[in-house]
């Protein structure tokens, strides 16, 4: 299922949401100047490499290191990565940052980005491979999104074979869906490590489930109706 609009109608610009896809835009075309070698040693310093973080936790790393929990999420690994996290962000984030207001949502996701990646790195301790993309931070987006807008339906484009199929449905059903999806793989891939070789699930679980333990702390609607 992939998502193409949402009904819920933005009540400002959402300035913060577009700032973001510019910056990930800016920094995914530099990549793409990059030769492979370069490009590969640009992932590895500013992306998340777990095994370094894990074999190091008794002696801790230089603090310029843990900068990569910031800037990973504004890398990307490809066009389709890069247009597919933006294009979630852009119908989630617009409408999150609505009700958080610009500054607490830039801050919400932050925190969840850097939360989703810890995640990760607990469940996949030992791994190289270097982990980049703003997925686990638009998780957080979308778990906020389950929460604050359950009843909201979501235009969503569902291919069946060479048949193009457009429904309606509610966004507690297409989130909820979509949860249940990353965790099927996450778990599957703890079982067989092979399986979805290259894509983090258990940092887009963590970050959805921060998303939804987080939103309560930066829904500005709901602190100014108990006002």
């Amino acid at each position: 299922m992939f998502p193409i609009r949402d009904t819920v109608p933005n009540r400002s610009f959402p300035s913060t949401t577009w700032l973001i896809i510019i910056l990930c835009g800016i920094v995914f075309l530099f990549e793409t100047t990059l030769r492979q070698k370069a490009l590969e040693k640009f992932i590895a310093f500013f992306g998340i490499v777990p095994v370094e973080y894990t074999k190091h936790h008794r002696h801790g790393l230089p603090l310029i290191d843990y900068i990569s929990f910031l800037t990973t999420m504004f890398l990307h690994g490809g066009w389709l990565h890069f247009l597919g996290n933006m294009w979630f962000l852009k119908i989630f984030g617009s409408k999150v940052e609505d009700r958080m207001g610009h500054k607490g949502f830039l801050i919400f996701y932050l925190i969840v980005g850097i939360l989703a990646s810890v995640f990760y790195i607990y469940f996949s301790p030992r791994s190289s491979m270097p982990v980049i993309g703003a997925s686990g931070a638009i998780a957080g987006v979308m778990g906020a999104y389950y929460v604050m807008f359950p009843r909201a339906r979501i235009l969503t484009f569902i291919p069946i074979f060479i048949i193009p199929l457009f429904i309606e449905v509610s966004a507690f059903f297409f989130l909820g869906w979509w949860f249940l999806l990353q965790l099927f793989s996450g778990s599957l891939s703890l079982v067989l490590p092979n399986a979805g070789e290259g894509v983090a699930w258990w940092g887009h679980i963590g970050g959805f489930l921060a998303g939804i333990v987080l939103v309560p702390f930066f829904n500005r609607s709901r602190i100014n109706k108990k006002v």
